[in-house]
């Protein structure tokens, strides 16, 4: 009698996991406007254009990506965030010159085991010879609540052999580039670590802002870390389930 209560307790725990929340994938819509400088006319009009998702069940994601977009708005370190993305467009607006533009885009890039990655970037142009991009992503854990860092994702004492494949991840990247066997493009260029990290169906996801690991017209290089060459680095739950 004892096994068969502990066989049925463990197949009614299934079936509530199978139907959590954090099981299905969430719900969201897109929002998107452009606005251009009031009474302007003409090809030269600035403008603010957003285009960003909200989520009908997740308001802490939905916080995260608020907070990311109005980071993305900052000209440099230090300087004081918008208090919303309105008073980003009004401020933007008021003082900009003919040409100017400010991009803001949250988007959906996949959902995985009770995991989103969103995607958030930004185009600044205030003049000169090009605009500034600027990328980042949020890797929430509706489980958690809260958007993952490097550290939940390791095994304790991971960190440097991470690097190592995260390294290897680069070298793979360069020679997909032709520079992989360019001297002097590896040494203007060195590998650098970065905080943006995702959990992808590929594998882990490491994003770097222009002009960290390569000139500007290279953009956002991407890298990427297989899951096979993770064994023993990343935490068993993050794996991708097999089917």
């Amino acid at each position: 009698m004892k096994s068969l209560a502990l066989a049925a307790l463990a197949l009614l725990l299934g079936a509530c996991q199978s139907l959590s929340p954090s099981s299905q994938p969430a719900v969201y819509k897109r929002t998107a406007w452009e606005h251009l400088q009031a009474g302007c006319q003409g090809r030269e009009c600035p403008l603010v254009n957003i285009d960003t998702v909200h989520f009908a069940d997740e308001p802490a994601l939905n916080r995260l990506i608020g907070q990311g977009l109005l980071e993305l708005t900052r000209e440099a370190e230090g300087m004081p965030l918008p208090a919303s993305l309105e008073s980003h467009e009004r401020d933007f607006l008021a003082g900009a010159k003919p040409g100017w533009s400010s991009y803001l885009q949250a988007k959906v890039l996949e959902q995985n085991n009770g995991r989103i990655l969103v995607e958030l970037s930004s185009y600044r142009f205030t003049g000169g010879a090009h605009g500034m991009p600027r990328r980042a992503f949020i890797d929430f854990d509706r489980r958690r609540q809260k958007a993952l860092e490097l550290r939940d994702l390791l095994l304790p004492g991971q960190e440097e052999a991470f690097w190592t494949k995260a390294g290897q991840a680069h070298q793979r990247w360069l020679t997909a580039q032709g520079v992989g066997e360019d001297a002097e493009f590896i040494a203007t260029w060195p590998f650098q670590q970065t905080r943006h990290i995702g959990l992808a169906k590929v594998g882990v996801l490491l994003m770097y802002d222009t002009y960290r690991i390569a000139p500007y017209a290279m953009g956002h290089p991407l890298l990427v870390v297989p899951y096979p060459q993770l064994n023993g680095i990343l935490k068993p739950e993050f794996f991708p389930r097999s089917k």
